[in-house]
């Protein structure tokens, strides 16, 4: 499997299972109506698991823009593959959001609520506040960028040949650091920290055939867009200015090993 389709399929499962857990707890009439946050915090944690593990041997499993652009600042990523690895996962996106709404198409249909149509797809802020929202993406992806950095050996290897990401036995690590961060940052705009995971099913909100919904709050759009992309490179720079010397075990791609 190439690095480009890897990345697609990862990032697709990832919205699959992610905006499905969204979409099981928001939407009418479904079997997890009411659920609440915790259950989709979890939710998208496992989601997270299951798209590393399940690509991780083929691409490194990043699946998110901001992923890769971090491993590239810090010297783990070629900078010639990032745009091919963007445009993957951008597709992915749109793929998995497609597949959410066909999964649930009837429930969309009775659901009276625009906005919890909208949420099935992009996130949006408590409170809206831009500078406020800005610094929470900024913040939740510094922690996810950072954390991932100090997981993935300076020189891992892919089938390809491209360095930086995950072993697939790894995965739950990470899954559990996206579940922190749900948790504890995620409260005050759906903690996005993943351009692909908003924009591509944002766009694809604003195409299909959803009845009574709402605008795609476009708006809004270029926050999780571009902050998460610069708490990676923020998270990047943190990491080459503290070092890898701090951490005394020799980590495999993403984890121990």
């Amino acid at each position: 499997m190439s690095s480009f389709l890897a990345e697609m399929i990862g990032t697709a499962l990832l919205l699959l299972l992610g905006n499905g857990v969204v979409a099981n707890v928001v939407l009418g009439g479904t079997k997890g109506e009411g659920a609440g946050w915790i259950v989709i915090t979890f939710g998208w944690g496992m989601a997270v698991f299951v798209a590393v593990f399940t690509v991780a041997g083929a691409s490194g499993a990043h699946i998110n823009p901001a992923v890769t652009l971090g491993l590239a600042v810090a010297g783990k990523f070629p900078w010639a593959e990032v745009p091919v690895y963007i445009a993957a996962q951008m597709i992915g996106a749109a793929v998995g959001a497609l597949l959410v709404w066909l999964h649930y198409r009837p429930h969309f249909a009775v659901t009276d609520d625009p906005d919890a149509k909208l949420a099935v797809f992009a996130t949006a802020p408590a409170i809206d506040s831009p500078a406020d929202n800005v610094a929470s993406e900024v913040i939740g992806t510094f922690v996810l960028v950072f954390a991932v950095l100090y997981l993935a050996a300076p020189t891992v290897a892919g089938p390809d040949g491209v360095a930086g990401g995950l072993g697939a036995l790894d995965a739950l690590p990470v899954g559990l650091l996206v579940l922190a961060i749900g948790l504890s940052l995620g409260g005050t705009t759906g903690y996005a920290i993943n351009p692909a995971r908003d924009l591509s099913p944002r766009l694809v909100h604003a195409l299909l055939p959803i009845p009574g919904k709402r605008d795609s709050n476009w708006g809004y759009a270029w926050i999780p867009a571009l902050a998460p992309l610069a708490g990676g490179a923020l998270a990047a720079g943190a990491y080459l200015l503290v070092g890898e010397a701090q951490i005394p075990l020799e980590l495999s791609a993403w984890g121990g090993g």
